[in-house]
């Protein structure tokens, strides 16, 4: 018995890491994560957040860490500060997700899903363990600071998006025109608020199902979504705690 539940771990977890491959850079949900040590930097605050909004909006536009590291030393500040955001951004992911809690808590969070949604689980379980880490703890930085998502939207409100949408033309080897746009209706719609209700949270994956073209999410999850978060509750600290090594510095 143990020996065949071991095998269907290890099995999940290398699905896991496959649809990791696939979907990390697509579907990114941390956007408070990556941003709010920086509120008092607006368009250090972009770039943090630029990689993700553009998987959103225009999944052929990417901005890479080293084209973007070329223009930190442009003269113009806000070109500056938006590829040095950008540069941060790439840093993070890559410790984050190397972590072992992050690690531990996507799998653990997987098994689980796929337990509750049983033959139906299908790709969903892996790649749910995955984004609920980020959304969860996204919610978890906003619980702690009151205000913190008001001052988030407000920071990016101030943008000059334009600015931002030329930026990216300058370091993405496809350009766009759908940023202009798109920045505004984040700021609109607010969704970083529904993460705190299970209900609105279970919607928003919905969304997610769609846009990424797996079945919908049965209101069967809801039970889960209080697990996950008394998890999220306990190692929050460690999973934006970096690990003990030598660090760059973008800002």
């Amino acid at each position: 018995m143990a020996s065949t539940l071991n095998l269907r771990l290890e099995t999940l977890k290398q699905r896991v890491q496959r649809l990791e491959t696939y979907f990390e850079r697509r579907i990114p949900m941390n956007y408070l994560a990556h941003a709010y040590q920086y509120l008092s930097d607006p368009y250090f605050v972009a770039g943090t957040n630029l990689p993700d909004w553009l998987s959103v909006v225009d999944r052929k536009v990417r901005v890479r860490a080293k084209p973007a590291q070329l223009l930190i030393s442009s003269e113009d500040k806000q070109t500056s500060r938006t590829a040095a955001g950008i540069a941060q951004h790439h840093w993070d992911d890559q410790w984050f997700h190397s972590t072992p809690i992050f690690q531990t808590l996507n799998l653990e969070f997987s098994v689980a899903i796929r337990e509750v949604l049983s033959e139906q689980a299908g790709l969903r379980a892996g790649f749910l363990g995955h984004i609920l880490v980020e959304i969860l703890l996204d919610w978890k930085l906003a619980e702690n600071q009151p205000g913190l998502l008001d001052e988030y939207y407000s920071v990016v409100e101030t943008l000059d998006v334009l600015h931002l949408q030329q930026t990216v033309n300058r370091i993405s080897k496809n350009s766009t025109d759908q940023l202009e746009a798109m920045v505004p209706r984040l700021v609109n719609a607010k969704f970083l608020y529904d993460y705190a209700d299970d209900k609105k949270l279970l919607l928003r994956l919905n969304q997610v199902m769609r846009r990424v073209r797996l079945p919908e999410l049965p209101d069967d999850l809801l039970d889960f979504f209080s697990h996950a978060r008394s998890k999220i509750q306990d190692h929050w600290q460690t999973l934006i705690t970096p690990p003990d090594i030598a660090f760059p510095r973008f800002w």
